[in-house]
């Protein structure tokens, strides 16, 4: 009896431990208001009605999908059923967004306010700031966001403290930050912020609420002009990994920003991604390299596979559970998929329509 018991238990678990989740690919395309749908490495529907989407960006919370359209609307849609279920508009035009428990937040271009949703998109509040507002994140019981036109970082805090229905207001504002912000991204406890003007990058620390300019330079001392968006550094492995942009360059830096070596690339880079565990980079270009994808070993810091496609490459995205890179080739209407355990093409995935960003939903067997 025992040892049937045993034998239940150890089945019980194996098959628990076997149910995993499914990969479904959704990718924009950003010049016929859709999302294209891949099951499978296959080519399943398209999801229309999604609004202007150059630029589109779509995040993933629980079980629902939502996308934020360059012409300023936000829509919930049911990733598994592929069903929008709603849309709201917050603004002409919005760039960022973020998703919590209980709530959306969106960061407003023209209508210059952040907007609060509830998680079904019905409107809670809007704090109109006057600027173009960017690089929207958040940290425990705050939203924190920069504001492009007046050269400020503002922090709310949700007086409500993370219940139900939040509700925000100012708790600290950041003066003279740097000229533009423009972008940014959270590492542990300090909001990192990028400028289009300015020699610096800024770091908040959210714990302490202290504010400090940091230089980022190239390996000869030179500053670094013009910081990517932070959505394309990679952090991992111990290292910050930073595409110069105007340099055929990946900057590489220590988890505190000391510099560590210069990365020589065939390219001016614009992306890097790591894989999951870390191990290896991916990096894209733009001008006469954008068909190019170099790959890099994280712990040789050494360039070791190139790719080259018939188009201009968009996006990357490793996946989670395979053995994959996928690579949005915008020219040729395509995805490309690298086998990245024996690295060759293994695969490419036609009738996507001009793709870009590629984003993976992970649903249940």
């Amino acid at each position: 009896m025992q040892k049937k018991l045993l034998l239940s238990a150890s089945l019980a678990l194996f098959l628990y431990s076997n149910v995993s989740a499914i990969e479904k690919i959704f990718v924009v395309e950003r010049e016929s208001n859709s999302l294209a749908v891949i099951e499978k490495d296959l080519p399943s529907s398209h999801i229309t009605g999604m609004k202007d989407m150059n630029h589109g960006v779509v995040k993933f919370y629980d079980k629902d999908g939502y996308v934020i359209s360059r012409d300023g609307y936000v829509l919930k849609f049911d990733p598994e059923s592929e069903k929008i279920l709603k849309e709201y508009k917050t603004s002409k035009s919005a760039i960022g967004f973020v998703v919590s428990d209980y709530y959306v937040a969106v960061a407003n271009y023209d209508n210059k306010s952040v907007d609060i949703l509830d998680r079904d998109l019905n409107p809670i509040k809007s704090i109109v700031t006057g600027s173009k507002n960017v690089g929207i994140k958040i940290y425990k019981d705050y939203l924190v966001f920069s504001q492009m036109d007046n050269d400020k970082i503002t922090v709310l805090r949700d007086k409500n403290e993370g219940k139900k229905i939040p509700d925000f207001e100012i708790y600290k504002e950041f003066e003279d930050v740097g000229a533009m912000p423009f972008d940014a991204m959270i590492k542990d406890n300090n909001f990192i912020t990028g400028f289009f003007k300015s020699e610096h990058f800024g770091v908040l620390d959210l714990d302490t609420m202290k504010y400090s300019k940091i230089q980022i330079l190239l390996g000869d001392k030179k500053p670094v002009l013009k910081v990517p968006h932070f959505g394309f550094w990679s952090i991992g492995g111990g290292y910050v990994f930073i595409p110069a942009v105007g340099d055929n360059k990946v900057l590489v830096y220590d988890s505190n920003f000391n510099f560590v070596k210069n990365i020589e690339t065939e390219g001016l880079p614009v992306f890097t991604t790591l894989s999951p565990d870390n191990k290896y980079m991916a990096v894209t270009y733009s001008g006469d390299k954008f068909p190019v994808i170099e790959i890099i070993d994280t712990t040789t810091l050494k360039i070791f596979k190139r790719f080259e496609f018939d188009g201009k490459v968009l996006h990357v995205r490793w996946s989670n559970q395979k053995s994959k890179l996928y690579v949005s080739v915008n020219d040729t209407n395509k995805i490309a998929v690298i086998d990245t355990k024996n690295w060759y093409l293994s695969k490419e995935i036609f009738q996507i329509n001009k793709p870009s960003g590629i984003f993976i939903y992970e649903g249940l067997k």
